[in-house]
């Protein structure tokens, strides 16, 4: 069995409060965050699968950890707005990380659900980017879309992040696996905010091995799932965004689906 260990980092480096080394481990912190803190997640060999929970307001994550060294950055100020309100809140944190079983591993499930994702090489995966976010702004960023949160009825702060493109027409969300995966299905699901939102009628799902899909899409708040042939990979692109000829000019994205083992 793999082992893993935490250190909770201040800005300086300087290690904060430190787990054993085990198979599954916690921290508790009794001490409000402060700007720059870090989780940093230390597992006995690349490739390991942990299922990481930084806050115990969030969803556990099963990431697969590409690195032995892997960096959570604690979300502050306008970072902080995408989570609820409970997390990274307050004077006593806990923080659990165990290594994934083979079960989980080895389950057919949504590949791309992560909500500990952020923003660039953190050294796990599924990761979420994208060439454009609506003013840079957190609530707009990429890895809103694969949080595992689907209320899109507004947009803005939690729960109602999304990805926002900008009004590019050219926008591109990528979401890297880490490693080859085998997928058979997709779904989106449109940020549903109307008439404040607009709608795409149709976009191309590209995936690593130069294949692709063409997915016809409808004006709705619910998920949109396409089934398509397997095939192994390593990332896939959501791009050619066709926007419906309304009024809005606000097409977004609450969530994207990538299903497989």
């Amino acid at each position: 069995m793999s082992t893993i260990k935490m250190k909770l980092l201040d800005k300086n480096s300087r290690t904060l409060v430190a787990s054993a080394e085990d198979d599954c481990v916690s921290i508790v912190y009794s001490a409000a965050y402060n700007e720059g803190d870090a989780i940093l997640l230390e597992t006995d060999a690349e490739g390991t699968y942990c299922v990481f929970q930084p806050d115990d307001a969030l969803v556990p994550s099963l990431i697969y950890c590409k690195e032995r060294v892997c960096k959570y950055k604690i979300p502050f100020g306008s970072d902080k707005i995408v989570f609820s309100p409970k997390a990274f809140a307050g004077d006593r944190h806990l923080i659990r990380t165990r290594v994934a079983t083979d079960a989980e591993v080895s389950t057919y499930r949504n590949l791309a659900l992560n909500t500990a994702d952020r923003h660039g090489d953190n050294g796990y995966f599924p990761h979420a980017s994208a060439n454009v976010e609506t003013r840079g702004e957190a609530v707009f960023a990429a890895y809103n879309a694969i949080d595992g949160i689907f209320e899109n009825a507004s947009h803005g702060e939690w729960p109602y992040e999304s990805w926002g493109i900008n009004r590019d027409p050219e926008a591109a969300l990528t979401i890297d696996f880490g490693r080859e995966v085998e997928v058979d299905a997709a779904a989106l699901t449109l940020r549903a905010d109307f008439p404040h939102d607009s709608y795409w009628t149709a976009a191309t799902l590209t995936f690593s091995d130069g294949s692709e899909e063409i997915l016809q899409l409808v004006k709705t708040p619910k998920p949109q799932k396409f089934t398509f042939e397997k095939r192994k990979i390593t990332w896939a692109k959501l791009s050619n965004l066709i926007k419906a000829e309304d009024e809005s000019p606000f097409p977004a994205l609450t969530q994207i689906e990538v299903f497989g083992v």
